[in-house]
């Protein structure tokens, strides 16, 4: 482990995925010599603590990443799209929890425990993806690695937390209002910004994000090239078939997803093969006894950093194939402590530094 002492700035530090941001760097390796909390200027002035340390939050202007080191980002694509760059031109490194840079062919797009080796190539930027894509690769790069992945069909149930803290709060209210009945007063799902709102208390909501032209929502859009770019370095790679449905849920925290795929022709594989796999894998927490109605569920899922399978069985229909049931705290592993996992990863590999000509590459952003 490193020895060195970093300064550590959080942008968006009071949302909810801030807040976490600020617990997981707690815990995490990294040794911090000073940390810096910024949010917008209606959140500046706020306080909130570290290591038992009170801190103020910080207006973020481009000037606050001067001597910063390291930037955990997660204040929304327009703040990100407007800051990341700034940072990495006074010479911080940022990993960030946005969607905006994910697709950026100049920002590796990082699961620690699928392809950190893609840490070496940054420029400055590093890309967190899309919580329900960071969860499935993790419970699918084992398996390729081991048999092979030509195909992959998914299907989420998406808590509310993923759309922000706003949304928990709204089921909340909803859950409350319908159980005293009273009307629900939907607000912000499936999509802020659409005319239309529905409630998510006592629903299911089959939009996650805006449609797209093909009918495919850009959350659906986001798994499937998401997945390509982790897995093979190429956001349209045809080494890999994957398509899904996202559906928005009334869990407050966890994703769930129900993932079919199939390995490669004449694997050999079995249940038991890819469960043993599964069991070994880093990040990987095997939760498989039907006998004992032992599978993953968002409520233990809570919490914690890992990734839970279980549900892992033979298609009944189709040679080589497979289905598994995947759940995680999408606001940890989906999240903040994916963040904080490539900034560790990047402390112990020695890549905390902005290379040379990786600024100019977001100069024109």
């Amino acid at each position: 482990m490193s020895e060195n002492q970093y300064n550590v700035a959080i942008l968006g530090a009071t949302g909810a995925v801030g807040t976490r941001l600020i617990e997981q760097l707690e815990s995490s390796t990294i040794s911090v010599k000073n940390l810096k909390l910024l949010a917008s200027k209606r959140s500046a002035g706020k306080q909130l603590t570290f290591h038992g340390q009170k801190h103020i939050v910080e207006e973020a202007t481009p000037e606050s990443f001067e001597n910063i080191d390291i930037v955990l980002a997660s204040g929304g694509g327009a703040v990100s799209q407007k800051f990341a760059p700034e940072a990495v031109k006074r010479g911080a490194v940022v990993v960030d929890n946005s969607s905006f840079w994910r697709m950026n062919d100049n920002v590796p797009l990082v699961v620690p425990e699928v392809n950190e080796a893609d840490l070496k190539n940054h420029n400055g930027i590093i890309a967190n993806p899309n919580c329900s894509t960071t969860q499935m690769v993790v419970a699918l790069e084992p398996i390729r690695r081991a048999f092979g992945l030509k195909r992959v069909i998914v299907s989420t149930y998406q808590a509310a937390s993923g759309a922000g803290q706003s949304a928990w709060n709204e089921l909340v209210d909803q859950t409350t209002a319908y159980n005293n009945h009273h009307e629900m007063m939907p607000n912000i799902l499936p999509v802020k910004g659409e005319k239309k709102h529905y409630p998510l208390a006592y629903n299911l909501l089959p939009q996650i994000d805006v449609f797209e032209p093909d009918g495919y929502t850009h959350e659906e859009w986001k798994m499937i090239h998401e997945t390509k770019k982790i897995m093979f370095g190429d956001k349209n790679s045809k080494a890999i078939k994957v398509t899904g449905t996202a559906v928005r849920v009334p869990v407050l925290v966890g994703h769930g997803e129900a993932v079919y795929f199939e390995t490669n022709d004449h694997s050999g594989a079995k249940t038991a093969d890819i469960q043993a796999v599964l069991d070994s894998a880093e990040g990987v927490i095997l939760q498989d006894n039907p006998k004992e109605q032992l599978y993953p569920q968002p409520l233990t899922a809570e919490g914690k950093r890992e990734t839970f399978v279980g549900r892992v069985r033979e298609d009944l229909e189709t040679d080589d194939a497979f289905h598994m049931w995947v759940v995680s705290d999408n606001l940890l592993k989906g999240a903040a402590w994916n963040t904080v996992q490539i900034a560790e990863r990047l402390v112990a590999l020695d890549l905390v530094r902005v290379p040379e000509g990786g600024a100019d590459k977001f100069s024109t952003m």
